[in-house]
């Protein structure tokens, strides 16, 4: 028996996806069972086609930042120390 994708779809929002055979009852009640093709995706929508656009990367958060900076600075002097590139990425691997 051959499966295959299919996006579960909420008036026009793909809220899950499921492999099925096509042929064995199965429903979800309040949405429909469309096969899904190389765009579809979680939250993507549905009008006769799928659509999906990538959201945008969050913000980092002040304690990410933070973190970068510190990670930065700690680069830098271990740079003014004399260590290559090469070294310092050797030390950080452990």
């Amino acid at each position: 028996m051959s499966t295959s994708n299919y996006a579960v779809v909420r008036n026009g929002v793909v809220e899950n996806m499921i492999v099925w055979d096509g042929v064995r009852e199965f429903s979800i009640p309040g949405t429909e069972l469309i096969i899904a093709d190389e765009n579809t995706r979680i939250g993507g929508t549905y009008d006769g086609t799928f659509h999906f656009v990538e959201p945008p990367t969050p913000e980092p958060t002040p304690e990410q930042l933070a973190h970068e900076a510190a990670r930065q600075s700690a680069l830098n002097k271990l740079s003014a120390l004399g260590l290559s590139s090469e070294e310092i990425i050797a030390l950080l691997r452990g």
